[in-house]
């Protein structure tokens, strides 16, 4: 029996995949539920599990976009598993042994036939008419966008013209080279990625974007976790992180100003009484944001949980659509990197992004003394649509005063109650 094998929905909105890769060879014997393939969507990349056991056929390529519901393999199910050593594909196949000396005839005639044809073109040269050296339609287009003239690209069109595959290959003048290695090296961009790419560039043309930024003494929080994380992390099995004081200060800005908890929908604003956070991480595949749902009701202990849990399925390539659908509002740290500043872009269609960054001792002014306290620079990017300035610089100081006065503005003067120890 052939069972064909579909690409299943990965989610609502998502209409194909892309083959990213085949974990298997055309004609291998695979098992029921063995991962076969990583496909990407616009969202996230999963695994594609067989669904019988048998001998499977591979009817798309690495690379190839496919329709949700399109055939990307066959597996005979009728088919017998191979004892160990053995070949699959070939007994699968079942060629003959006289095969072997055909193909090599093949592949000889087929050189020679190259051969001739390459001889042919090179005793027969393009001719210099009207159309050499210029380019077609699409190719001029192609061209402008790279900002290359006509005239530095070889044509390989009918009698020199230049055609569109030509201007996509062409590669812009570097300079004149004075030595040393200057090669280059194609690859093509996953599906999340182009994904990604698209909604960066759509935030920045369809939404008034701006930026705040204000500072935080850390000092307390350092205080804090120094005192408390061993026996937190004892008794809940997850550290004591920043990410915990950050969530809840967000959950209480976002309280006191509901409009950066707020979207734009055709003509109305939507304002939710809850709060999803989306948490920026770094995967394998490139960024994922993740959510933690209903961040309201958690504690310090179910944050960090949370996005223990979060982060770890990212990294492994295991996290799921669902799990990185919606968010009310996203927080990203930049600061694991090393970053100081940044200006992060708004995560569409939400109002607001809050930006964290590495923390560093510097000399400021305490009562009237240089006192040298961990700081860090903390940004508030907005959709100014929708969020006045007075309520976007109210948000970024409410997350200033909750972070540095933790144990009364986010504990309620209850530390071991809060962190349930």
């Amino acid at each position: 029996m052939i069972l064909e094998m579909k690409v299943p929905s990965p989610g609502e909105s998502i209409t194909e995949v892309e083959i990213a890769e085949w974990l298997v060879q055309d004609g291998d014997y695979v098992e029921k539920d063995q991962a076969i393939a990583e496909v990407d969507s616009d969202k996230a990349t999963l695994e594609l599990p067989a669904e019988a056991s048998g001998i499977i056929t591979l009817k798309a390529e690495e690379g190839d976009a496919v329709a949700v519901g399109a055939v990307v393999c066959l597996i005979d199910t009728s088919a017998a598993k191979p004892e160990d050593g053995g070949d699959a594909s070939e007994t699968y196949k079942g060629g003959d042994e006289g095969g072997g000396d055909t193909n090599v005839a093949d592949e000889l005639k087929k050189e020679q036939d190259q051969t001739a044809n390459t001889g042919e073109k090179a005793s027969n040269p393009a001719k210099n008419t009207y159309a050499s050296g210029v380019a077609s339609p699409a190719a001029k287009k192609v061209l402008a966008e790279k900002g290359m003239d006509a005239s530095a690209v070889a044509g390989s069109g009918k009698d020199g013209r230049i055609t569109q595959d030509d201007a996509v290959k062409a590669v812009p003048s570097m300079g004149t080279p004075t030595g040393g290695s200057r090669g280059t090296t194609h690859s093509k961009m996953s599906m999340l990625r182009r994904k990604v790419a698209e909604r960066l560039v759509e935030v920045k043309n369809t939404t008034a974007m701006l930026t705040t930024f204000n500072e935080v003494n850390m000092t307390p929080i350092f205080e804090l976790r120094k005192q408390y994380k061993e026996a937190f992390k004892a008794k809940h099995g997850v550290g004591l992180g920043f990410m915990s004081f950050f969530s809840l200060a967000v959950v209480r800005a976002l309280k006191m100003y509901p409009a950066v908890n707020s979207m734009i929908d055709g003509k109305e604003m939507l304002t939710y009484d809850f709060v999803d956070i989306s948490i920026a991480v770094s995967g394998p595949k490139g960024l994922m944001v993740p959510v933690i749902r209903n961040a309201e009701n958690l504690s310090f202990r179910g944050i960090e949980s949370e996005v223990k849990r979060l982060a770890l399925r990212a990294r492994d390539g295991q996290i799921t659509v669902d799990e990185m659908t919606g968010g009310t509002f996203t927080i990203t740290n930049g600061g694991v990197f090393g970053s100081m500043l940044s200006t992060p872009i708004i995560n569409p269609p939400q109002s607001g992004i809050l930006g964290m960054h590495n923390i560093i001792e510097r000399p400021i002014a305490v009562a009237g003394k240089v006192e040298i306290h961990p700081m860090m620079y903390v940004a508030l990017s907005y959709d100014h649509r929708i969020i006045d300035g007075k309520e976007s610089v109210g948000f970024l100081v409410a997350i200033k005063e909750a972070l540095e006065s933790p144990e009364e503005l986010l504990m309620d003067n209850d530390i071991k109650k809060a962190l349930e120890l």
